[in-house]
């Protein structure tokens, strides 16, 4: 093993992600998940834990240069596998596709399959709850819009459904599972199920009791202040948001036009496209959390089966929302395959270069523009990942993409920071709109000076 860490290690390294693992098996009675000053949770507690090495933590910290990779749980859990590809890793099947059962669709952002795979788990007896993200009653005096929570029925399932953007983590709901006898299925972006099975080798009860993971494609995680930016770019006030909506689904748009909705405290609802969003395109990496520049995993390589959206024609402009599907274990291929003969999915199967398709994006940024990443000087603890360091490889022109695009990542959060010191948006906004300008000319249109000025205009509107 390599050197041994501590949260603190991770955290001044910017490589903690904030899943709450480390706190989740943490001895101190004040160790705790508690926001930072840019709206990400991180651990806190007494000196003496939050600076302690241990081999523990070294070996179940998801972005730990120690920790098993996605590779190695892929060979031990699926060993069965009849496929497997390096982009979307081990698996049985793939497919694309929705629910065709009562409404699961149209509750979604995307097909529905998350909130059905999860529901169909519990009627069927396989387990006694699931643990995923949901929306809070009273936001404002609790602090957050979402949290991890462990759902005992099917209706209680489908308040699940739809994406959050938002920071969330899990060491409540892993403190439950510890203390409550049970079986479990765990809903989660690609590295809090890598942190649930890197707790899984470590810990027998986790071992015994998670006994399904439901992973997320994902492209990275945002912070919190997303939400305070819809709120100044909406002219509202953070303090009256009592629901946030990231992707409004509306069936007769295309789905990768993404709406963002508030609801107040007084019952109005406002919402705007994010295209008219200062700070609107995915792909620019607004409020990403920095451990995510680090991530290798697209399509969650470690989960039992693993959803996206299905951002190829047509569905892409199917705006009832389609989701791809990676069937990794046998188990649940055989749920999948009998649930589309009995008429409960409307799933195609796909081969493993259409989904890889479908992430092209998201490849791109964890592989081509990972390994040119990897090549950067950076203090603290030194990712290690699956991807070759490559600076030699890029054109130019992508290299300016990559380096503006952690620029944006990096400088969103802190400028962020400073206009809220401040209480002034406008110094982000300024900053956002310029930004976008910047980046959507280098991305899109190979640096054009009169594309730049072009979108800068729009976004003033």
């Amino acid at each position: 093993m390599s050197e041994l860490l501590s949260p603190k290690d991770m955290v001044s390294s910017g490589l903690c992600i904030g899943c709450g693992a480390c706190v989740a098996q943490s001895c101190s009675s004040n160790a705790s998940m508690q926001w930072d000053k840019q709206g990400f949770l991180k651990p806190r507690g007494d000196t003496a834990w939050y600076r302690q090495k241990s081999a523990t933590f070294t070996q179940t910290c998801p972005f730990s240069p120690a920790a098993k990779n996605e590779d190695f749980f892929a060979a031990e859990l699926f060993s069965d596998a009849r496929q497997r590809m390096a982009t979307i890793g081990s698996f049985q099947k793939a497919y694309v596709g929705h629910v065709a059962e009562e409404d699961f669709r149209m509750q979604g952002s995307s097909g529905g399959m998350v909130t059905w795979v999860a529901a169909e788990l519990m009627r069927k007896g396989l387990i006694d709850g699931v643990a995923h993200v949901v929306g809070v009653d009273n936001p404002q005096e609790k602090g957050r819009y979402f949290q991890y929570r462990i759902s005992r029925t099917e209706a209680q399932v489908r308040e699940g459904a739809k994406s959050r953007y938002y920071p969330i983590e899990m060491s409540q709901i892993l403190n439950t599972i510890r203390e409550v006898p049970g079986r479990y299925a765990v809903i989660g972006i690609p590295c809090f199920i890598k942190a649930i099975n890197l707790l899984r080798q470590e810990n027998t009860l986790f071992r015994e009791r998670i006994q399904y993971t439901l992973g997320l494609f994902c492209g990275h995680m945002k912070s919190a202040r997303f939400v305070e930016s819809f709120a100044w770019q909406m002219g509202v006030p953070v303090s009256d948001i009592q629901k946030v909506e990231y992707r409004y689904k509306d069936p007769n748009r295309p789905a990768n036009w993404y709406n963002a909705m508030l609801t107040l405290d007084d019952g109005r609802v406002v919402n705007r496209d994010w295209w008219h969003l200062n700070d609107g395109d995915w792909g620019a990496g607004y409020f990403m959390n920095n451990a995510c520049n680090y991530c290798d995993d697209v399509v969650a390589e470690t989960a039992d089966v693993a959803f996206g959206d299905a951002w190829v024609e047509p569905y892409s402009s199917d705006g009832r929302g389609t989701n791809v599907v990676i069937a990794r274990s046998a188990l649940m291929q055989q749920l999948i395959d009998k649930a589309i003969e009995e008429g409960h999915l409307n799933l195609t199967e796909v081969d493993g270069k259409f989904v890889e398709q479908t992430q092209a994006a998201g490849f791109r940024q964890r592989r081509e523009g990972l390994a040119y990443r990897l090549t950067w000087p950076k203090n603290g603890i030194q990712p290690r990942k699956r991807v070759v360091p490559d600076a030699t490889t890029l054109t130019k022109q992508r290299k300016r993409i990559y380096q503006m695009r952690y620029f944006i990542s990096t400088w969103s959060n802190r400028i962020f920071v400073l206009a809220r010191k401040f209480n002034s948006p406008q110094i982000y906004l300024w900053f956002a709109r310029t930004a976008t300008a910047v980046y959507h000319s280098l991305a899109y249109h190979g640096g054009k000076w009169s594309e730049m000025k072009k979108r800068f205009g729009e976004l003033k509107r």
